[in-house]
């Protein structure tokens, strides 16, 4: 082989790998029920895969706190409860969270392991990550930390979701107004994004290019990292 087909040969199999996914893979660490906690014999594998991809999710939220230009719809809103109370941003989230799961008693949405975990894990993982992100100034570093912190959520998404032990309270509201309404899942979405933003604006969270570029690119760091997850577990 020559010296030129080496690199494409390994650009082609590391853009097959990058490619997004349509679907939502079935990994080896998937529960039968979204309570399957020691189904064998990945109960051990599963639970660490869970709390893995939400302490990351977490984590990549905070990236975008730390930089001020704007973060994810809810954590806008979060943020803003935290600036009009004695709350913490992570404490915030827990109760905005908490409250949003309260709606899904008249949409009969039931939750799972996994949604409870996503209240708790994503809130603490958030002020461990506010705790240990270094602040910077430079303002291309800013931006790195903005597209780092949107693969981090969007990877920590797809490891979380491919565990199937239930959705976050935000994606269970919008398939309960879903299935309620009939809207469309992608308008419900944005109506409900658009309600958090915007209260969360009035409030005082920091909306920005950070905002934008999450709202941008975040379908499509989830989709890649499903389809990595997805071509990795079938080798």
């Amino acid at each position: 082989m020559s010296n030129l087909q080496e690199p494409n040969k390994w650009f082609n199999k590391a853009f097959r790998l990058l490619k997004p996914s349509k679907t939502i893979p079935v990994t080896p660490w998937r529960a039968n029920t979204t309570w399957g906690l020691i189904t064998a014999p990945y109960a051990i594998p599963r639970m660490m895969v869970l709390i893995f991809g939400l302490m990351i999710f977490g984590i990549g939220e905070a990236f975008l706190v730390v930089t001020s230009l704007g973060n994810s719809p809810w954590v806008v809103l979060s943020e803003g409860i935290s600036l009009n109370s004695s709350l913490n941003i992570g404490e915030s989230t827990f109760l905005v969270s908490v409250v949003v799961l309260l709606l899904w008693i008249p949409l009969r949405q039931k939750p799972g392991f996994g949604t409870l975990a996503n209240i708790v894990v994503i809130a603490a993982s958030i002020e461990l990550g506010l705790l240990i992100i270094p602040t910077v100034e430079n303002v291309y570093v800013k931006y790195f930390y903005v597209l780092f912190g949107i693969a981090l959520v969007g990877i920590g998404s797809a490891l979380y979701i491919t565990c199937g032990l239930g959705t976050g309270p935000r994606d269970g509201l919008m398939t309960g107004l879903h299935y309620k309404t009939g809207v469309r899942v992608g308008r419900v979405r944005l109506g409900i994004e658009i309600v958090a933003l915007s209260v969360g604006a009035i409030l005082g969270g920091s909306l920005g290019v950070g905002t934008a570029l999450f709202a941008l690119l975040i379908g499509q760091s989830v989709a890649i990292s499903l389809g990595v997850l997805g071509r990795l577990t079938l080798r």
